[in-house]
């Protein structure tokens, strides 16, 4: 095998001869470059890509034109030539040069040429001048030296005068092989073209050879002349090793799997190698990771850096253990991946390895983040401290080394800790000001899905939920394919999610199928797709009332380790789990489900003063959300549970952490649990005042069962309050109001319905929207009750029909008893 010659570059090689010669026309010497370019330059074809699949173009690219002359073809063949006989293409000139190389002299006399297409350098002027030879001319084209064109025709030249004889004849051999499916083509073009025009000595000898010829061929080509399939074109070390560092670099940016076709079609090239680069067993080390095979990857991962080690000695030896580190996190094994990572740390400080010993650092930042219980001993022998410490010497390092990506990290990671303790949002949002500002100046692309992933959760936060699915929008269109798929993944849920809280079940589930195949590939991604898909689809089940369905996505949702699911992932499983059981009706099981979670029944485990310590079940996420949605599910079930009082406690607690944390989202709710238990304690004028304030805001946050629930509540407490006119009495002051008439009271009380009604209206259209069948048969139930209170008793009929109808549609869609 050549070290850089194959048959593909003598086509390109060729190619450029023609362009210096002016056989291209003007119209298309675009094309013509672009074909060159693309193979000689590295550079992102993903830039101009606006899929996935662009990414992989340029290795396919390049493995089809080394198999294949077929690349060649569909470029030339629609192209005129700018000489020659009318209604020749540039395919017909292309194959006429390529054929006209017909004898291994030949091929040696084509190399030979190649400094001719190079402009002289000053001496070699300086000489022909002295021996009376011309300068070239103004309109000869001629390549500068240093340029593309000129630094592969030198190297070409350089490369094929080093080859041995063997390995010039194996090239020639390949040669003529390469560009055999086009014979009958050039022979139809050609009359003068003969059965042994490929080669030029036997074509000579036929005469004086006779029969023998066919003898001679076969002894020089062996079984290439009978089209054997076992045979194969040679392919040089410079392709493998190109085609080796960027799948590498592409699975590393984007976190894919190299495609089925470009993989199988690398794997026939590799096994025609005789000899195998060890990079390869670290893209096998990658690509087994990506797929979830553990113990392949661990294999691959020894066999690379033992090749590594025998070359290069101990210079990068922690990168290998760094890489083991990452993997046997992923594997589960949390003691063994920072007892390697800390390796890393004194074999990097031991190299002065900065880059590694930040990545390093960084690493285990996060790591004690996601598993405080692993590093609490690590945490309390360190001299950084923990937290905004441990992050402020990381970007203070980031900044000195010039390690712009770890420095933007580092601050969107300040940014993500402000926001998860319930800091001030002031200070986030400075935090990811200067992100963006580094990201901005430095052009790094592939970190913006990071930073916009952090602005879709503030936004989130705040309660702002069009400007949330904005930026979801705006990176899904302009950003997704500079950024890992990871990112693009929690996006696309994100969104997801969003459309399923207003009902959007197909639409949202339509978001994540349009996700790339081949992304999907990997093992990770996988079954995060695959989970939040799950969610969905049991939120829907839960809301149609198929509770068996729902029981069953349950089951496989709790198959998973708490470790396999992210925190917010798995607290949703848990508090869909609990309202399974609230649907079914025991409550009791749905309470203590919460008290699992919570560590205690009592909510007494997030304190006034400081939200960012839990003795709870929840502690190891260290995010003040969680917390809050905690308390106010341990609320709604114990008002489900008949025990509303109760719950005053737990309310006021999620209502405070809410607003210091500014979780606006949450604090609605939170209100509304608030409400329910003044409207509990005949407190029906404060309920109606607390929800008509809450409503504005909380149609903004795009949670239409937060949103319904809200309204019931307002016609829970305007049926209160016309109560209470109708009685005479007031809710504030419990004395009776005896100088007002009956007619004033009566106005009030029908006011006061005419409000619930609306209301009840209000919630059964967002109930609707989700189409939650429970809640909806709930407010009509309610809404038929007003009316036959009020008198109505043809609506009040009309409400129960609807009733009626609607669960017997459930029943009918279903089967009877799942609702």
């Amino acid at each position: 095998m050549s070290r850089f010659l194959t048959p593909a570059k003598i086509g390109l090689l060729a190619l450029i001869e023609l362009y210096t010669s002016k056989a291209v026309p003007t119209s298309s010497i675009v094309e013509v470059l672009s074909l060159i370019t693309s193979h000689l330059i590295d550079y992102d074809l993903s830039s101009s890509s606006g899929d996935t699949d662009g990414r992989w173009k340029r290795a396919e690219s390049t493995v089809g034109l080394v198999i294949s002359i077929a690349d060649f073809e569909k470029v030339l063949t629609p192209l005129t030539a700018a000489s020659g006989m009318p209604g020749r293409s540039l395919w017909y000139v292309f194959l006429d040069k390529l054929w006209k190389i017909d004898s291994l002299d030949a091929l040696h006399a084509f190399f030979d040429h190649c400094p001719e297409l190079l402009a002289k350098t000053k001496d070699e002027l300086r000489r022909d001048a002295e021996m009376g030879i011309p300068a070239p001319g103004p309109e000869v084209i001629l390549l500068s030296r240093n340029s593309p064109f000129g630094a592969f025709v030198r190297r070409a030249h350089l490369e094929f005068t080093r080859l041995r004889f063997h390995d010039a004849f194996e090239l020639w051999k390949g040669f003529v092989r390469y560009r055999q499916t086009t014979a009958a083509y050039y022979r139809k073009k050609t009359p003068s073209f003969q059965r042994l025009s490929f080669d030029n000595v036997l074509l000579t000898g036929e005469p004086d050879w006779g029969t023998g010829v066919e003898d001679i061929a076969s002894v020089a080509y062996g079984d290439m002349l009978r089209d054997d399939p076992t045979s194969t074109l040679p392919v040089s070390t410079d392709d493998i090793e190109k085609l080796l560092e960027f799948q590498i670099e592409q699975m590393q940016k984007y976190g894919n799997r190299i495609p089925l076709e470009i993989r199988h079609q690398f794997q026939d090239l590799l096994n025609d190698s005789f000899m195998i680069p060890s990079l390869s067993h670290y893209l096998s080390y990658l690509d087994a990771w990506r797929a979830g095979d553990y113990s392949t990857s661990f294999d691959y991962l020894h066999r690379y850096f033992d090749y590594t080690m025998q070359n290069r000695d101990r210079l990068f030896y922690q990168y290998a253990l760094m890489n083991l580190a990452v993997l046997q996190a992923d594997f589960g094994c949390y003691k063994e991946a920072v007892a390697a990572m800390l390796e890393t740390v004194s074999t990097a400080r031991e190299n002065r390895d900065m880059t590694c010993l930040n990545f390093a650092l960084n690493w285990l930042f996060h790591f004690g983040r996601a598993h405080p219980e692993v590093t609490k001993e690590l945490e309390s022998k360190s001299m950084l401290g923990t937290g905004k410490e441990s992050l402020a010497f990381l970007r203070s390092k980031a900044k000195e080394t010039g390690m712009w990506s770890l420095w933007s990290s580092a601050l969107m990671s300040e940014a993500k800790m402000s926001l998860s303790n319930g800091d001030s949002v002031a200070t986030a949002l400075e935090h990811m000001v200067r992100s963006s500002q580094i990201l901005v100046e430095r052009n790094m692309k592939s970190m913006i899905g990071s930073q916009l992933s952090l602005s879709i959760a503030l936004w989130d936060r705040l309660g702002i939920a069009y400007l949330s699915a904005t930026t979801c929008e705006v990176f899904l269109r302009c950003h997704a394919r500079h950024a890992i798929f990871d990112d693009e993944l929690k996006v696309t849920s994100r969104q997801a999610s969003m459309l399923a809280l207003g009902g959007k079940y197909d639409e949202a589930l339509a978001r994540l199928e349009g996700l790339d195949a081949n992304a999907l590939r990997a093992w990770k991604p996988a079954q995060y797709w695959h989970k939040f898909r799950g969610i969905i689809k049991l939120r829907r089940d839960l809301h149609h009332g198929d509770l068996e369905g729902a029981s069953l996505l349950l089951s496989q949702l709790l198959q998973s380790k708490a470790e396999d699911l992210e925190p917010d992932l798995a607290f949703v499983v848990d508090t869909l789990h609990a309202e399974l059981l609230a649907r079914r009706g025991d409550t009791s099981a749905a309470l203590a489900e919460a008290e699992r979670l919570g560590g205690t029944g009592t909510g007494a485990d997030i304190d006034d003063d400081d939200v960012d310590e839990s003795s709870s079940s929840l502690s190891p996420s260290r995010d003040v959300a969680l917390r809050v949605r905690l308390l106010l599910l341990k609320a709604e079930l114990l008002e489900r549970a008949g025990r509303t009082r109760k719950s005053l406690t737990v309310a006021v607690r999620a209502a405070n952490a809410a607003w210091r944390a500014r979780l606006i989202p949450y604090l609605w709710p939170a209100a509304a649990a608030v409400a329910a238990v003044l409207v509990a304690l005949a407190e029906f004028a404060p309920a109606a005042r607390l929800l008509a304030a809450a409503l504005p805001r909380a149609l903004e946050c795009g949670n239409a069962a937060m949103v319904a629930r809200l309204y019931a509540l307002l016609a829970d407490a305007h049926v209160g309050m016309a109560g209470v006119a109708g009685s005479g009495f007031s809710s504030s002051s419990g004395q009776g109001n005896n100088s007002g008439n009956s007619n004033s009271n009566s106005r009030g009380r029908r006011e006061y319905l005419t409000r619930a009604v609306a209301a009840l209206e209000k919630a059964f259209d967002h109930y609707s929207s989700i189409e939650d069948v429970a809640k909806q048969c709930e407010m009509l139930a309610k809404k038929a009750t007003i009316m036959k209170v009020a008198g109505e008793n043809v609506l009040a009929n009309d409400c129960a029909a609807a009733y009626l109808a609607l669960r017997r549609e459930a029943e009918e869609r279903w089967g009877k008893g799942r609702g």
